[in-house]
């Protein structure tokens, strides 16, 4: 049985808010590129706060998922996505000669 009134198109379509994630770290340096390459000649790579958040938890700080989830406030499945989207773009920016760049 249905209760309530019905859901317009704009509603069903609505995607969730997004939560607030804890940021503990500000880092200082937000560009990384290679050695010898004008920046104006390199693709760039873009990493958010929260990337390099949960790049820094996991693999500078040594927790692990749980605790690392715990830190930013998210769940684990969303710290492993955030974290997995981290290890793609590093990963591509060091495998193809990219910049490298933390954005808000």
């Amino acid at each position: 049985m249905l209760v309530g009134k019905p859901l317009d198109e704009e509603t069903v379509n609505m995607p969730r808010p997004r939560s607030q994630r804890r940021i503990a770290f500000e880092p200082h340096v937000t560009y990384f590129k290679p050695r010898g390459v004008p920046l104006n000649e390199l693709d760039v790579v873009e990493l958010t706060h929260e990337e390099v958040e949960a790049f820094r938890l996991k693999y500078h700080e040594g927790l692990d998922q749980a605790d690392a989830a715990l830190q930013m406030h998210t769940s684990s499945s969303t710290f492993q996505r955030i974290l997995w989207s981290a290890q793609r773009k590093l990963a591509d920016g060091i495998v193809n000669g990219k910049a490298l760049q933390i954005s808000d």
